[in-house]
């Protein structure tokens, strides 16, 4: 809470000493506080017919690919008591998925930078959809890490790629409220999985999960017939023909010198992502398993649960992603990590299904609150000629460096008999991490995508 009211006093601190004694409350919780409901409909209003649909495509997609992850997320102990293993094991193959998103976002960022974003993003869609059906067939625990590991290929590209498309093609007026709201596909996707789990799970087992997780590849047809390609693309592509070869030869030199300046700032990225991935997989990936495992709690209340914090993680990146449009992307982050902390005592040490239930919803909004500004502070960032490939590969940069996470929570709340310590350890440790880091880097909100 300290920072809430940094924030409060900053912001009358900037008010002209003149106008002070006429301003009221009202005016101040409306230059804090997120907007209302209304108004963030009213910016979906004010979009275009081709705005609108590249924002639901890239939306859509990021929450199919979320649901694909989370299914195998919720199917841990399952999938462990059928091949005969630990848990522990099972979450190699999150490590596998984790480990090749780099080479996802390497191969299809530059596929979409070169060709354009919409047809790869189709491609991309299609090759996860595929590949979380062939899981379904796995006939041991070796074959299903190597199918996550191309899982991972497929997942890793769909993120930059969508968020290239997105925020190329919207007004940057609303760029934070829009970037929670994409993010939080992520939510929605856990969301999915969820009530899958809790509705189906007991009929169709995981095997049959995975079936249902390839539904995804019907969004290709909405993506094919409704969605446009990006605008600042086509317009570079546009320069591209035109140029004779030796404008080509002075342009390709301007550019070498724009990435090298840009280098920097990808090492930080890197860094940044690293600790923003921690933050979400420290505090999801085990977490079924604790109220599986340890609390005992049924396979339909875990899914309840599991819906319930994703309705709490979309609130948060709605919340954060438009308060960084007042305080900034920085401040909006910072926030969001610290007020995780005080969660701790609800989320890992609760005693029933209603408490957990609380700290896993309070926890889940703070940390999807921070994730909400990343998707527009990425793109803000990142200069035009790899704006498909820079952010997306340090995003799964980061999650390749935390790939090791959920085994290793695994793997340490087997040997000292508690998962609560596990959890509680990892929020401290990772919230105070994020916040600093996000202190170190520069604010970079109403960034002109055209200008760079």
């Amino acid at each position: 809470m300290p920072l809430v009211a940094a924030n409060l006093l900053t912001c009358e601190a900037e008010i002209k000493p003149e106008a002070r004694k006429a301003l009221d409350w009202t005016q101040i919780r409306s230059a804090m506080l997120p907007p209302m409901p209304s108004s963030i409909i009213g910016l979906f209003r004010r979009l275009t017919t081709p705005q609108r649909h590249a924002f639901v495509a890239a939306f859509l997609g990021w929450t199919l690919d979320s649901l694909d992850f989370f299914l195998l997320i919720f199917c841990v102990k399952a999938i462990a008591g059928e091949f005969h293993a630990e848990p522990s094991a099972v979450f190699g193959a999150v490590f596998m998925t984790q480990a090749f998103r780099p080479v996802g976002a390497l191969l299809f960022g530059m596929l979409a930078d070169r060709y354009g974003r919409r047809p790869v993003l189709m491609v991309n869609i299609l090759s996860f959809s595929v590949i979380e059906l062939a899981c379904a067939f796995a006939p041991s625990l070796t074959e299903l890490l190597m199918l996550r590991a191309l899982f991972g290929i497929a997942m890793g590209g769909e993120w930059g790629v969508g968020a290239a498309l997105v925020f190329e093609t919207l007004p940057k007026e609303g760029r934070g409220t829009f970037s929670g709201i994409l993010q939080e596909g992520y939510a929605m996707g856990s969301i999915l999985a969820s009530g899958a789990f809790a509705l189906l799970f007991h009929w169709i087992g995981w095997r049959g999960l995975f079936m249902v997780g390839a539904a995804p590849a019907l969004l290709v047809f909405y993506v094919q017939s409704r969605v446009a390609e990006s605008p600042v693309w086509i317009e570079a592509a546009k320069k591209r023909l035109a140029r004779t070869a030796a404008a080509h030869t002075q342009t390709v030199a301007a550019e070498s010198v724009t990435l090298l300046k840009f280098l920097p700032t990808f090492l930080f990225l890197i860094l940044l992502m690293t600790a923003f991935m921690s933050f979400s997989h420290g505090t999801q990936d085990v977490y079924p398993t604790f109220l599986l495992v340890e609390m005992k709690l049924s396979p339909a209340t875990v899914g309840l649960i599991g819906v319930l914090y994703g309705f709490g993680s979309i609130a948060g990146g709605i919340v954060f992603g438009t308060l960084s449009e007042k305080w900034g992307r920085k401040r909006a982050i910072v926030t969001a990590a610290l007020l995780a902390i005080p969660v701790i005592p609800l989320y890992a040490y609760g005693h029933s299904a209603v408490t957990l239930g609380m700290g896993a919803v309070l926890m889940q909004f703070m940390v999807q609150g921070a994730w909400g500004v990343v998707p527009a502070y990425l793109t803000e960032l990142s200069p035009a000629p790899v704006r498909a490939t820079a952010p997306g590969l340090a995003y799964q940069l980061g999650g390749l460096v935390t790939s090791w996470n959920g085994k290793a929570q695994a793997l340490a709340a087997e040997r000292w008999g508690s998962y609560p310590a596990v959890l509680a350890i990892t929020v401290v440790v990772v919230a105070l991490s994020l916040a600093g880091l996000a202190l170190l880097g520069r604010e970079a909100k109403g960034q002109d995508m055209a200008a760079m």
